[in-house]
Parts: structure tokens; sequence; C-alpha cells
């Protein structure tokens, strides 16, 4: 029997189509669609239990998306030769959607669910990510799972003076800003994106211009879900003690209060005076008191949040004490790790990174192995978070997705500012040593306070703040947060990431956990946000203002030269023996590749002797022989009818017998040895085969002629 094939097109701003396909494939799932755009093809899909697993109170949402390397006509690499986990770049892709739709589900639906999107199909011209976040929402449309959608999510980028919507790859690789906005018909949920210091307007705009797009395809998801018709699911996966929840409130609110309201800035203190308040009151239950332990501390969960919240929005107090505004102390340290390239310390509050910066070779670069993107990354930062920077037992099980994702974050931060001649393969790790809010915003001042440190010509410094917001849909009132506290962070409804220099915005994350943000609050969040970052700012530039003139004492040195693209086998050498032969005598480390039809050579070497060996050798092997210029050079062979002299490093002429001296020479025995250092003059190079002559003879002397002692003859 053929299958029911229900299909919804979307047609952007410039003519191209998106076509959702449902009812064709995967049709044991929950909800599936295969979005087309171009030669691009992904299949998404969402399995949910229908009950929720016992004393769960959140949703455990999970969310995979996948490149099959078949899409784009490639074998994958390494042994197995299969698609194996997820990639750092599958992972980010994933945290896009997750981070869009988690927020949609209603706040009562527990139940385990899976959303998987697999690209099957790729097109060169059409980034798939710009098109994950819509082929999910799609299938948890035509679900029977509550959803409170749809959403979507484009690109959009800056491109010259025009914005541009779910742009050709080409047109990405020239922006000026690259964002992935999320959202739905009504509001904004989720941004990410890295500019080249663009200012508040601009992402602003470009936000509003992403919104129109996003509200067309939501309405095309409507109407398909109109089309399949699928009746909602009926789940209850919350058990409550209205009893218990009515005396904790009426209890325990004002005890809550008022240790919010001692605004202790110390987190283990507070802490430890909100569970003495719990504690408290579980002891006056008795031990027999019948509650069940669970909805206790759900309850107690929901009166601090509650009280923490309208503290803030009554009396603008938070709870480490500071004004909506205010940064929390900072101290900043260079130089702290003196074997390191670059070193930096960065401290504010209870959150700190110790940051270092690597140098290395071309041949450090990172190989990246996917369906769509291939080839080599120079800039690495990894972004580590261990168990004690919170006091947590926590084993060592490998990077989890929200450290890859922090140091996404903080990469797109530092990139833009990186010197555009750049010959080093540059690594950044941060060590999260204490964390209390916004981590990753502390590797941004430390990855700047670390690559000025190692020298590194960055064009400005960068730093980050978080920003958080709590609001009150009831009352209206609403009150933005600058450098948030993890507590502000889990209690509040935004987390707005921003960096830049002092001249405009490099990077941003935004996630919402209410339904969407007005246009208004967001350039009030931007504007704020501005205000802290160079407040930041001041602060780190009084440790280090600039890049330091020079790298480390132990630092490698590169030096870059291009060369004529036919003398690149020169200086590889048969099998690689002359570089080989150039790297050990030298000690450094030298690295050919071809660009643009000419050779470019890298030397490496980490001081100046081993680096003047190495470029006076090369120079030697790639220069050009000139008729009438002297060389030394040493005798490689002798013949009877002269001597093959190497004149300069790899080319050998003939010094023949009759240029050797002006006296005329019988034979070469006894002349000359084999080794000899000899200077001669290049006067010849035929024009047919290339070959050199030449002359010793016209660089000495020549013999006065001998006057007769015989009478002229009348």
């Amino acid at each position: 029997m053929l299958p029911n094939v229900i299909t919804q097109s979307i047609i952007l701003e410039d003519g191209r189509e998106i076509t959702i396909e449902t009812g064709k494939l995967a049709k044991q799932a929950d909800g599936s669609v295969v979005l087309r755009m171009g030669k691009a093809v992904l299949l998404a899909t969402v399995v949910s239990k229908k009950e929720a697993g016992e004393n769960v109170d959140f949703l455990p949402l999970s969310v995979d998306y996948q490149e099959k390397f078949a899409a784009a006509g490639k074998i994958p690499g390494g042994f197995l030769k299969r698609e194996g986990r997820l990639s750092d770049y599958e992972i980010l892709i994933s945290r896009l959607v997750d981070r869009a739709i988690r927020p949609i589900f209603p706040d009562d639906y527990h139940a385990d669910t899976q959303i998987a999107i697999s690209l099957m199909s790729a097109d060169e011209d059409i980034m798939p990510d710009a098109l994950a976040g819509l082929a999910a929402s799609a299938a948890l449309a035509v679900s029977d799972i509550p959803f409170n959608g749809p959403i979507s999510e484009v690109r959009v980028i800056k491109l010259e003076d025009k914005f541009v919507v779910n742009p050709t790859s080409k047109q990405i690789d020239e922006a000026l800003l690259d964002m992935i906005v999320a959202g739905s018909i009504d509001n904004i949920l989720m941004v990410e994106g890295e500019s080249k210091e663009v200012s508040e307007e601009d992402m602003i705009e470009a936000i509003g211009i992403a919104h129109k797009e996003i509200i067309k395809q939501c309405e095309a998801q409507i109407e398909l879900k109109k089309k399949v018709g699928k009746t909602i699911r009926e789940y209850n996966h919350e058990t409550h003690d209205e009893e218990l929840k009515a005396k904790m409130q009426a209890e325990l609110y004002d005890k809550v209060y008022a240790v919010a309201r001692k605004a202790n800035p110390n987190k283990s203190e507070r802490s430890a005076d909100f569970k003495a308040v719990k504690d408290a009151f579980v002891e006056s239950l008795g031990e027999d008191h019948g509650y069940d332990p669970f909805l206790i501390g759900k309850y107690y969960h929901d009166i601090q949040k509650e009280a923490s919240r309208n503290l803030v929005l009554d009396e603008a107090i938070r709870l480490d004490g500071r004004k909506t505004t205010e940064i929390r102390p900072i101290w900043s340290e260079v130089d702290y790790l003196p074997s390191a390239h670059g070193s930096a310390v960065f401290t504010r509050g209870e959150t700190q990174s110790i940051t270092t910066c690597t140098l290395g070779t071309k041949m450090d670069e990172q190989m990246i192995d996917g369906a769509m993107i291939s080839g080599y990354n120079k800039f690495i930062l990894h972004y580590n978070f261990p168990g004690f920077s919170t006091g947590e037992v926590k084993p060592n099980r490998g990077v989890g997705r929200r450290e890859v994702g922090h140091g996404n974050l903080a990469l797109r931060a530092l990139k833009p500012v990186l010197p555009a001649e750049n010959p080093y393969t540059i690594r950044i790790v941060s060590d999260i040593l204490e964390s209390n809010g916004s981590s990753s915003m502390a590797t941004v001042c430390a990855g700047t306070l670390a690559l000025m440190d190692a020298g590194v010509q960055i064009k400005a410094p960068v730093t980050g703040i978080a920003m958080g917001m709590i609001s009150d849909a009831k009352t209206g009132k609403y009150a933005i947060l600058s450098d948030i506290l993890g507590d502000e962070d889990h209690l509040g409804d935004m987390d707005f990431k921003v960096t830049g220099t002092k001249d405009g915005i490099t990077a941003c994350q935004m996630d919402l956990k209410v339904e969407g943000l007005s246009f208004e609050v967001l350039k009030e969040a931007l504007l704020q946000a501005k205000a802290g970052r160079l407040h930041i700012l001041d602060e780190i530039t009084k440790t280090l203002d600039a890049p330091r003139p020079d790298l480390k004492p132990h630092a490698p040195r590169s030096y870059t030269m291009k060369i004529p693209r036919d003398l690149i086998g020169a200086v590889i050498g048969p099998g690689g023996k002359v570089i080989q032969e150039i790297q050990k005598e030298s000690g450094a480390t030298v690295v050919i590749e071809e660009v643009d039809n000419q050779g470019v050579v890298h030397i490496f070497a980490v001081d100046g002797g081993a680096m003047d060996k190495a470029l006076s050798r090369i120079k030697g092997i790639v220069a050009q022989p000139e008729v009438g210029e002297t060389y030394t050079g040493k005798v490689k062979s002798i013949m009877p009818f002269g001597a093959f002299v190497e004149f300069m490093p790899g080319k050998d002429g003939l010094l023949h017998i009759s240029e050797v001296k002006w006296e005329r020479l019988e034979s070469m025995e006894g002349v000359m040895e084999v080794g000899e250092e000899v200077t001669v003059k290049l006067i010849e190079v035929d024009k047919k085969t290339g070959k050199f002559r030449l002359s010793r003879k016209v660089l000495l002397p020549k013999p006065e002629k001998k006057e007769s002692s015989e009478p002229k003859a009348e």
C-alpha cells in the first residue's frame, strides 16, 4: 500500500523553496519529517515515552544531530570507517536545537523525549545547521506530543550593508555578522553567533529580520499540523500534595526571604543558610510525618526561587547584595606559569579561570574531517570544567556537551581579533578552578590576557559578560542583571552572554526560559551589557593593556617566505632528503605548502641561531644564479676535462680545464681536490640545456705578455 504523504512548502525571500514531507519515512516514530532545500535533505524524528520516570520533575530531553558522510559522497576517515560519536560541530548544532526547543514544552511534561536529526543528503551551498531547528519542530508538530510550538531557526548575516537570511556558504565566509536566531511566532527564544565588532543596533536589526522569516516558517508548520490532524496525547506527570504545599508556603516563605535578604556574597554560606531552613522544617514534622520527601524538596525549591526573584523585583536586592548593574570584584595576573608561552589567571567574584596560550607550528593544526566541513583549523580553544570548581565529587569522564558549547563561544569571541597574518597554530586552554556564574566569559577575559602575554598581536582586547533577567508577566515588572551568579542563572528567565572589544560585539549567546523577549528589553540588556563589558575591560587592562612586543624566549619563532612553485621540489629534495638535512643541521622546523600556485615556506625555531641557519640554507637553494656573479663553492668531482663545482646549494657547474688558470693545463691531476673550496664566476647558462659554465681564471690577475728577444723582421 502506498504511503499517505503530506507536504508543506515554504518560499524564502529570494525565491528558494523549503519542503517538509511526512508520512513516507520512519513512521513508527511519534513524529517524523523529511525536510528538503536544494539538494540538502534532513530526516527528523521524535519519540517520547507515555509516562514520566518516578520522582522526575524536569524534561529529560535529548537532541542528537548527525551528518552522514554518504550525504556528501564521502567515506569517514580512521580505522573503523564509520560514523562514531558526535563531532564537536554536531554537538554544537544539537545544542542549538535543544536550547530553542526545551523552553517550549509544557512545564509539567516530564517524559523521556528524544529528537534525532540526520543529514541524509548535502548541498555545498546550504548549511544544514540553520535548518535543523525547523526540522525538529516540524517533527513535533506532526506528532501527538504536547508542545507549545511551533518554533524555527534561521541564520542571518550582514554582508557589507545588507542583511541576508539563510545565505550560501560563500556569503557566510565574507559576512561581518553571522547569527542563528530561534523563535516562535510571538517571541525570540535563542540567539547565537559571532561578528566583527558590530554595533548593538546592527545586532538588534539582524534579530528582527530573522524573526520575520521565523514567523513565516512557523505558520507553515501550523498548516502542516492541520493537514496531519493528530490529537495531542493526555498525560499526568506530576502528583501534588496541596496541603503540604500550602503549609510550607505559609511557614517558610518569610524565613527563606529573610535568608535571601541577608545578601551573603559567599555561595557556600548562603547555600548552608537556605538548607538550614529546610532541615529545621523537616525536623519539626517529626519522624512519622508521612509527607513525600520528594515533594518537600520540590516545594522548598519553588519557595526559594520565588523569594529570591521577588527580592530583586520588589527591593532591587540580589542574593550577594549587588545592585542590578554592579560587577563583582575582579583581579587578574599574567605570566603565572613560567613554562607556558602565555598564561593568565582571571578571577571575578567566585569564578576563576587559569588559561594558557601555546604557539605551535603548521604541523600542529587540527584536522577537521566531517561530511560538510573538512580542512584544517589553526585556532583551537578548549574549556575544562572539573568537579572541584563547584566543590563537587565528579569523575573525569571526558568532555561534556556544555564544555564543548562554552569553549566554542569563547573561541568565537576571540577569533575576530587574531592577526590576519598568523603563522602559528594557537591553542588556548581554560581550566575553570572556581565557578559561580559565567565561567565562559571568564575564559574570554583570561584568554585575551594569555594571548597578549604570549605576544600574539591581537587587534584589541576582548571581554565578556553574562546578563540575566527576572520578570513577572502578571505585573509587568522586570529587572536586568549584570554579571549573573550561578543561582541567578538558575532562578532567572534569561542567560545572555555578550563579548566584544571597545569598538563592538564579537560574539553572543542568549537562552530564554520564558516565552520570548521584547525588542525593547533586548536593547536595554545589550546596552547594559556594553557598560559591563567596558568596565571589565578597564579592569583587565590594568594588568596588561596590549600584547607584549615579543614572544617569550622559549616560544617558537616563525618566518614565512614565498618561493617559485618549481623550486618546491628543490627545497624538499629527493625523498625529503634536503629538507630533513636542513632541519637536522639547524634544529628548526620547516613546513612547505603550495598556495595560489606558489610555494610558501614556514620556518619555526626556538632561537635566532637555528632560524638563521635554516633560512640561509633555504635562501641558497631558491636563489637564482646570475651570469656575472661570483660564488664560493665546493669541488664535487674531478674529470680529465675539468671539475664540477657546487657553486650554490643543489646547483653544479662545469669549471672547464681551460677556465682554471690562465696558463695552459695538460691535465687536472694535482690541480684541485674533491671538497676543496673554490671561488668561481658564472660566465654562461646554456639556453638549451640550462647547464652552467664557470670560470676561475677570470678572477685571477691576467699574466702580462713577455716581449720577444728576436729582432723584428724588416
